[in-house]
């Protein structure tokens, strides 16, 4: 939908689905206070749909102005079902930095909420403006409240995880607290928040406290509620990634490779490639330059008594820039490298440029998947 501030920002089909709810529920409200708008009360609430996620947009914006001063790269702003996310590609530095992330989100929300009713005030009651301002103003403050409550992968929570990690200075630790309050935000919504709506309810009529509203509200509190716990789980997921990232290095996964000619028959490339215990095969030009990587996959279907007359130029990839690794590089900066260029193999050189070995993507990811599999 545009790029604010480089950021490019993106709205899911769940987004059309949730609008549409607003304003059904919306317009619902409106028939009830200004009955002479008829039909036209669908516009109007689509209109506060559209307000209500352009209120959101400014809250995530809030977060990615904050990560972008801090110098943490921000992929996308997705706007979805019940609500928006920023995607920022790297933790914060402190804890501080941290909890400033998380908090001017919230901050915002409540400074739009002030405005609102700040506009509200020249407005006449029980007009459409006075209802869409009074209706942003509430949306608002709610936003505002619930991203406050302190449980992953609220803003809230984020704040509690800064504040944990600062006392025992372990991000890890701030962030199993913060996740298991989440989860059990996720289970007090799923039974309380039913219950609330119930309970307002029954102040007003009895009778609307039994077929489609109850239904809708159970609904609405179940998906909330999955919605809290799937993402506290993921907060805890992402953190037992980064905590296991330092023991991806480049120079520890490497495959040992011997340099071969592209006319070398792949046999006798495979010869050479066993006698010197290595287990990868770079072409090189007549410097010994490399300039490509014979594929694994492409040395599998190649049936063995086709070996002697298949040269191993035919099933080399060339080499881009992208695909020379540094033998230095490990954890995160190696993966941004790696996501930058998608390749089933990549060279690994030295500081000085000479060959170290290569590297497979298949290595790395089950190196991966084993170091998430030990406990933290």
């Amino acid at each position: 939908m545009g790029r604010p501030f480089g950021v490019p920002v993106y709205v899911a089909p769940s987004w059309f689905l949730v609008a549409a709810l607003i304003t059904w529920v919306f317009g619902g409200q409106l028939d009830r206070v200004l009955p002479e708008l008829g039909a036209a009360r669908y516009l109007v609430s689509l209109f506060f749909a559209v307000a209500f996620y352009a209120s959101v947009l400014v809250h995530e914006l809030a977060h990615t102005v904050a990560a972008l001063r801090f110098k943490l790269p921000v992929r996308r702003i997705q706007l979805q079902f019940f609500g928006g996310v920023s995607e920022i590609e790297k933790e914060a530095e402190t804890p501080g930095r941290e909890f400033v992330l998380a908090f001017v989100g919230p901050l915002l929300s409540l400074a739009l909420a002030g405005l609102f009713y700040l506009a509200l005030q020249p407005v006449r009651p029980g007009t459409v403006p006075g209802v869409l301002l009074a209706g942003l103003m509430v949306s608002n403050l709610i936003v505002a409240v619930f991203n406050l409550l302190p449980g992953l992968p609220l803003d809230g929570g984020r704040m509690l995880r800064a504040v944990v990690w600062k006392l025992t200075g372990r991000p890890m630790s701030g962030t199993v607290a913060a996740a298991w309050v989440g989860r059990a935000l996720a289970v007090a919504v799923l039974i309380g928040l039913p219950l609330i709506t119930q309970s307002g309810a029954l102040g007003s009529n009895a009778e609307d406290n039994v077929g489609m509203d109850t239904v809708t509200d159970a609904l609405l509190a179940a998906i909330l509620a999955a919605i809290i716990w799937t993402g506290a789980g993921n907060s805890l997921r992402m953190a037992r990634l980064r905590e296991h990232l330092p023991e991806l290095r480049a120079r520890t996964l490497t495959r040992r490779a011997v340099p071969v000619r592209t006319d070398t028959p792949l046999s006798e490339a495979l010869r050479r490639a066993n006698a010197a215990g290595a287990r990868a095969l770079v072409v090189v030009d007549a410097d010994g330059t490399p300039q490509s990587i014979v594929r694994e996959a492409a040395i599998v279907g190649v049936p063995e008594h086709r070996r002697p007359w298949v040269p191993v130029g035919g099933l080399a990839q060339e080499l881009t820039e992208g695909m020379r690794v540094s033998a230095e590089l490990a954890g995160e900066e190696l993966l941004d490298v790696l996501r930058a260029t998608p390749a089933t193999e990549y060279l690994v050189v030295e500081e000085t440029g000479e060959i170290y070995g290569v590297l497979s993507a298949s290595d790395v990811e089950r190196a991966f998947v084993k170091a998430m599999a030990r406990p933290s």
